[in-house]
């Protein structure tokens, strides 16, 4: 079968690789469609640090049961499914306590194990979660980023009187936008500095007057402008730069919420003051955790739009291309998806 490999950093390309049998309680998924994210980048500019090489990299991606391991009941065969990238051991404190993303012998596919960037890979059975025949593969693709968006949400929570502010028009960002305006309906801003982004934001729910170009105006002015008396009550870093955390700190409203996604290795320099006094909660979101079910469910009803955020899909062979255009020209490609079909 035909893979995508990072050899070792900035070395990558399809390689031909011994087809995977799948082990007692797993299944093998034949890919049709996988999603690029910016940690793929990372692991191929060697800016992961918890990636081994080689690796077949890819976390968001959909496909099809053609064989099952051992244990596994043969009725799943065919079923179209969508992979949670997240395995965990189930007995450290994390998981007895229901945070299974933050597992101490975490083991995430495309990272620690191989993924999805492949004609076929094999997953954990409880791992791949089926898709019902009226939502569209390249949709079911990306469940991943959205059960990322619904992480977020839970850990913040979402008020109905709450109004949100999302750093950032990103993947990360569109989704928690999505996530506020569809499934919550509260008043959500979003900022960015490139046009084609913010076209994006008004796709997927934003009103024109929630959308903040930080190139054009100050957040803060921005902000007051739009009444927003007092800050916003729930704030979303979806970009992840020091001062960033810095600037939410100083804005958020009393007893707001940040919720704060992403690896910087760059400290902020909070004033422990603006916490306290305004007793604020900062709540860090890694992956996500069991929200897989709960993301489809909201596809199927029709409360979020994944289609609004793909904005390119490529032959897997192009990967070369396709990872440079992710990373020279992000203003007009958003989500890119990688096709499998056609060998």
């Amino acid at each position: 079968m035909l893979s995508v490999v990072v050899d070792r950093p900035n070395s990558m390309g399809v390689r031909e690789v011994p087809l995977p049998v799948p082990a007692a309680g797993e299944v093998r998924v034949k890919v049709r469609y996988a999603g690029i994210c910016g940690s793929d980048l990372h692991i191929f500019h060697g800016k992961n640090p918890f990636v081994s090489y080689p690796r077949i990299i890819g976390h968001e991606f959909v496909g099809t049961i053609e064989s099952v391991g051992a244990g596994v009941d043969a009725a799943r065969l065919g079923e179209t499914v969508a992979v949670d990238p997240v395995i965990s051991c189930g007995h450290c404190h994390a998981c007895t306590i229901g945070r299974r993303n933050v597992c101490r012998h975490l083991t995430v596919l495309g990272v620690h194990r191989d993924g999805g960037f492949s004609q076929y890979t094999c997953v954990p059975a409880g791992n791949a979660y089926r898709i019902p025949d009226a939502i569209a593969e390249p949709c079911a693709a990306i469940v991943e980023p959205f059960a990322v968006a619904a992480n977020a949400t839970s850990r913040t929570g979402v008020l109905p009187g709450d109004v949100a502010l999302i750093y950032g028009a990103g993947t990360v960002g569109l989704t928690i936008l999505q996530v506020l305006k569809r499934v919550y309906g509260i008043r959500a801003f979003i900022t960015d500095r490139l046009d084609a982004r913010l076209q994006l934001a008004r796709k997927c729910g934003a009103a024109e007057d929630e959308i903040i170009d930080t190139s054009v105006e100050s957040l803060p002015d921005a902000l007051e402008k739009r009444g927003v008396d007092g800050g916003p009550t729930l704030i979303f870093d979806a970009v992840c730069h020091p001062s960033i955390l810095e600037e939410a700190v100083r804005i958020a409203a009393p007893a707001g919420r940040i919720g704060v996604l992403g690896f910087s290795s760059e400290p902020s320099a909070i004033v422990q003051a603006e916490l306290t006094k305004k007793e604020l909660t900062l709540a860090a979101s890694r992956l996500n955790c069991a929200m897989f079910p709960q993301v489809i469910d909201w596809i199927a009803r029709g409360l979020i739009q994944p289609e609004h955020i793909v904005t390119h899909k490529v032959g897997f062979r192009d990967i070369a291309q396709a990872f440079e255009m992710a990373e020279r020209n992000p203003e007009k490609s958003c989500k890119i998806l990688l096709d499998f079909a056609g060998g």
